[in-house]
């Protein structure tokens, strides 16, 4: 087996999402014409991954994604949640957030569209309170690290700099108006270092086998899943470098630049195989994206497409 330190995804994660508040230098928004295709019959929640945020400076983490989803007739929130802690606390975040939405909305259900740590907290959501969950999309989420080694290391990287990543996401609370929300990456680590105890807390979707393919209905929950396998897609963008380098240390193991493909899987896998880096899976940076790849913001478009032929 080859070995992918749990270290080695950690930083990426830290480094590679941080990209996105360096290049947060425009934004873009999509027409505000109207169409039905993404009007699901419940609402939509985007929920970010580590070292994610709601929006800075103008700049959404996902992207353009709210807007066009939007446009296309779906309602969406976007959660707000710790950059830096473990799923546990995220999770009830969010579920605190959708138990608001639902009071002032009248909504019962969401479906839940989550990027890279995202996907393991809204699962978390759905473990807890599954009556409010129609389905949980997960994108280039770190599912299963459990094949992965170094998990010591990981905890001396953590522990010697928990100081200065705790900092880190307080700079990212402050600067997307959420500093309130709590830092905490010794919590962080001893969900990265065990994930497979997080799994059997929260089994739904689990692959049979890893890089195999869950149930996509659990309940009345669709569990779905994509992923990336293109570290370097761009060279205009800042991001590729870094993320191409990062894959570079570990060669025979397909990733997206941050999380390796089979850990991502989990429910019903869509496509593993999108010629997209890990920040391309969310239109970043500022939506610059490979020659003849698909349009990352399209790809939430069919999924709320889909979701709406189940009757969610």
């Amino acid at each position: 087996m080859t070995s992918f330190s749990t270290t080695t995804l950690l930083k990426r994660l830290i480094l590679g999402v941080a990209l996105i508040g360096s290049a947060a230098l425009s934004s873009g928004c999509y027409a505000g014409t109207t169409s039905t295709t993404a009007k699901t019959r419940y609402p939509i929640v985007l929920v970010h991954g580590m070292a994610g945020f709601d929006s800075i400076l103008g700049i959404d983490y996902f992207y353009q994604v709210p807007a066009e989803l939007r446009r296309n007739g779906a309602t969406v929130y976007v959660a707000s949640v710790s950059s830096f802690n473990d799923n546990d606390v995220r999770g009830e975040q969010l579920l605190k957030q959708m138990k608001e939405w639902a009071a002032a909305s009248g909504y019962t259900r969401f479906n839940l569209m989550a990027h890279s740590q995202g996907g393991p907290t809204a699962r978390y959501v759905h473990g807890v309170a599954p009556e409010m969950v129609a389905s949980i999309t997960s994108i280039g989420s770190p599912h299963d690290l459990s094949a992965m080694q170094g998990s010591n290391a990981l905890g001396d990287l953590l522990t010697n700099y928990s100081k200065v990543v705790a900092a880190f996401g307080s700079v990212i609370g402050w600067a997307s108006g959420n500093s309130k929300l709590p830092q905490d990456p010794v919590a962080l680590q001893a969900w990265a270092a065990n994930t497979a105890a997080f799994n059997a807390r929260f089994p739904a979707g689990k692959p049979t086998t890893y890089c195999g393919e869950g149930a996509e209905k659990v309940g009345n929950t669709l569990f779905y899943s994509i992923a990336g396998n293109q570290p370097k897609t761009n060279g205009w963008d800042i991001s590729d470098a870094v993320l191409a380098k990062a894959a570079a240390s570990t060669p025979g193991v397909a990733t997206d630049g941050l999380v390796p493909v089979c850990a991502a899987h989990w429910g019903k896998v869509l496509r593993d195989d999108y010629p997209w880096n890990h920040l391309d899976e969310i239109n970043q940076v500022l939506g610059l994206i490979g020659k003849e790849a698909p349009d990352p913001v399209a790809f939430y478009v069919q999924q709320a497409a889909r979701l709406k032929l189940k009757g969610l």
